[in-house]
């Protein structure tokens, strides 16, 4: 088990591609904290991590919030004394044209994907620099690269994820700790399967490997950002899309 022992901290583990990083992680030997919005589903995937035989904590977190983030970091810590692993994975999306945004709609997917992964990154940084090891793995997406029609907010919020990545990187190097980000293409969940039959087959044209991906491909990358196998990677964004995009 490449995670034995180690402790991770989930955001939007509830659900989608949160939780199956986080069971991901419980098979590879890990004890989970899992942290999400919505603390009935919070409970359901900490059950799930238990019946895999490891330890797990469920806490309801508004990531937006500092004072939330910061005493969930320091339950985690009362109960297993260490972080080494922290995923950044909550999001939300609302999207529009940009001459239909509202300023609300702009300001709650900058507040949920950004401002949440700089807020829980702050928290877990303190426990991880004392330590002198860690793992921070950021949720991004290609559309923080590339961009997208009707998701300014989004790719605003995700790019800007990519550049926290990086210069988190450069200021906790010296003490060990490893931040990466992993962009998703378009990844297969609840919300892909609403979507109508032709703009799948449109997506699916797009991407040379011809399949959306998975949440499992997800967590298989994230697997390996946690582990001691990527020890000499950092500050590096990893693209998980099909072949998608490719620069």
């Amino acid at each position: 088990m490449i995670l034995k022992d180690k402790v991770a901290l989930v955001t939007g583990a509830g659900q989608g591609i949160g939780k199956e990083i986080t069971l991901a992680f419980a098979r590879e030997g890990a004890d989970v904290a899992v942290c999400d919005v919505n603390l009935e589903q919070a409970n359901l995937v900490k059950q799930e991590v238990e019946k895999l035989g490891r330890n797990s904590e469920a806490l309801q977190v508004d990531v937006t919030k500092y004072a939330q983030v910061e005493e969930a970091t320091n339950k985690i810590l009362d109960k297993f004394k260490r972080i080494d692993i922290l995923v950044n994975n909550a999001g939300i999306t609302k999207d529009n044209l940009i001459l239909r945004l509202s300023e609300s709609d702009w300001d709650a997917v900058i507040s949920v994907n950004l401002k949440g992964s700089f807020n829980v990154t702050k928290a877990v940084s303190r426990p991880m620099i004392k330590q002198r090891s860690g793992k921070m793995i950021n949720i991004a997406s290609i559309i923080g690269i590339i961009g997208n029609a009707g998701q300014a907010n989004y790719a605003a919020s995700k790019a800007g994820i990519i550049a926290l990545t990086k210069t988190t990187a450069k200021e906790l190097a010296s003490r060990n700790i490893n931040v990466n980000a992993v962009a998703p293409g378009f990844i297969q969940t609840a919300m892909t399967d609403k979507l109508p039959e032709d703009i799948k087959a449109k997506m699916l044209s797009n991407i040379p490997l011809g399949r959306l991906g998975t949440t499992r491909d997800i967590a298989n990358i994230c697997l390996f950002l946690a582990s001691e196998d990527s020890n000499y990677i950092t500050g590096q964004t990893i693209v998980v899309d099909g072949g998608m995009v490719m620069a």
